[in-house]
């Protein structure tokens, strides 16, 4: 059996009030007692159940959510993700708060990290935009000592805890493999439509893209990137003129949100069945193209498994616990028509 806290009274001859002084470091314990405590923990080998301390405590966590506004439908579907998680709050043990920026604003993502700090929470989980303002407000953080996660896209020089998302990398060379099968012998460039390249996981899956193009199918044309800021207006009105400008374009790669935009516009100009066209993320709309045949291949992260991810984590950093790597993985899928989940309801 686990060795517990009466065992550790017993082992160094003090009452149970003096361990729990000496577990949860509150004064009034000599030096000479506290080494004796200390002493039969190591022998024990014990093993305090944090979790179970702070729920025999009540004590709560209050984590921060910094998410992009806008009709980004995933980042909607994330919020909705981290809604969810707020109804289940006193079971968890949590109180979480969500701060909305307008998406790409690195002026307006820092100064809602420097807010986010100001509450002094547990942790903090952020969607970053890769700037050096961005980067510093974090690591103000952290230098706090509150707990930092990234969703979506990293930002890796800032001192943060964990990236609870997908490697972009592997996600833009998997686009990238598909597509160059899928076209086989079929003639003609293929563009890349982009949110924004101020966000890491947008240049990421663009380097994984290029660089698979590049090296599996050299004799691919590929256009210079187009950002559409995720934003569906400026996606369609984008992907309207590399179609008018390339009649013969073979192939689009939307590494970024705005995929309402790329659908019309490929429609529009009747090239649905002509252009092979691959995208991130399930949503409805997406959903929608991908079984109209639209779109031909949808690589999805999973936002439920995010937010809990970064729940998780936020809470074992606050308690000073290892992060289980493999059960905070987040997992590329690849939907075809063929193989998509059931909808919910």
């Amino acid at each position: 059996m686990r060795p517990t806290v009466h065992d550790i009274a017993a082992e160094a001859g003090v009452s149970l009030a003096t361990v729990d002084r000496v577990l949860n470091n509150r004064p009034g314990v000599r030096s000479v007692t506290r080494d004796k405590v200390e002493r039969a923990i190591a022998t024990l080998g014990y093993v305090r159940d944090v979790a179970a301390a702070n729920l025999a405590k009540g004590r709560s966590y209050s984590l921060i959510f910094i998410l992009p506004a806008g009709e980004n439908s995933f980042m909607r579907g994330l919020e909705a993700e981290v809604r969810a998680a707020m109804a289940h709050s006193p079971a968890e043990r949590t109180e979480i708060a969500i701060l909305s920026v307008p998406a790409f604003d690195a002026r307006a993502l820092a100064d809602a990290v420097a807010e986010a700090h100001r509450r002094r929470p547990a942790g903090v989980a952020v969607v970053a935009v890769d700037a050096p303002e961005v980067t510093q407000a974090v690591k103000r953080l952290r230098e706090d000592g509150i707990a930092v996660v990234t969703l979506v896209s990293d930002l890796p020089g800032s001192m943060r805890d964990h990236f609870a998302g997908v490697d972009n990398i592997a996600a833009g060379r998997t686009a990238g493999n598909l597509m160059g099968r899928f076209l086989g012998d079929r003639p003609g460039p293929v563009a890349v439509v982009a949110g924004s390249m101020l966000v890491r996981d947008h240049r990421e899956r663009l380097e994984g893209f290029q660089g698979v193009m590049r090296q599996c199918f050299e004799t691919r044309l590929l256009l210079p990137v187009v950002e559409g800021q995720d934003d569906a207006a400026l996606v369609e009105k984008l992907v309207g003129a590399l179609i008018e400008r390339h009649p013969d374009l073979a192939g689009i790669y939307s590494l970024g949100a705005g995929n309402r935009g790329l659908v019309a516009a490929v429609e529009k100009a009747g090239r649905e069945k002509k252009i092979c066209a691959i995208a991130h993320e399930l949503t409805p709309h997406s959903r929608a193209a991908l079984l109209s045949g639209t779109i031909d291949v949808l690589l999805n992260q999973n936002a439920g498994h995010e937010v809990r991810s970064a729940i998780r984590v936020l809470k074992a950093k606050a308690d000073g616990l290892a992060v289980i790597e493999a059960q905070e993985r987040i997992r590329i899928d690849i939907f075809l028509k063929d193989n998509l989940p059931i909808e919910q309801a």
